[in-house]
């Protein structure tokens, strides 16, 4: 069994960009930069950023166009696919991921925090509270219902 899966969470690099194809499927394109952090052998803290370069078709190219923007979060699964051609004598390659589904992150990339629901009221910060609260008293197992 062989298997070409790609599932990865990032913030667009640049707006989406749209095209058609001669037979009129839309194709929209963008690439999506995904980090990653890790400690270095003397344990200092290091960032790493990848640049991942996505192709969406029909619906979802349309969709992508219109709602995505550079700096959106977007969570990308798809297949790997790389493609290659000439180009003044000189074999050149691409790899990218064709995505099958497509889900919009936060709005406004990683740092936001907007619901995913359009039109929900959000609580005032200043009702929201500071710490959680536990109680003091040890919880027995044999009291929880379920």
């Amino acid at each position: 069994m062989y298997l070409n899966k790609a599932i990865i969470y990032g913030n667009l690099t640049r707006d989406p960009e749209m095209r058609a194809l001669p037979s009129g499927i839309q194709v929209c394109s963008f690439s999506l930069a995904t980090n990653r952090v890790y400690k270095d052998r003397e344990g200092r803290k290091q960032e790493s950023v990848d640049y991942h370069n996505i192709v969406l078709f029909g619906k979802q190219a349309e969709l992508s166009a219109q709602y995505l923007k550079k700096g959106s979060g977007v969570m990308v699964e798809g297949r790997l696919q790389t493609r290659s051609w000439d180009k003044d004598g000189a074999k050149q390659y691409r790899t990218e991921i064709v995505a099958d589904r497509m889900q919009f992150g936060p709005k406004g990339g990683m740092g936001g925090g907007a619901s995913s629901q359009a039109g929900e009221d959000k609580a005032p910060k200043d009702s929201m509270p500071e710490s959680m609260e536990y109680p003091e008293e040890e919880i027995n197992p044999d009291d929880i219902p379920f």
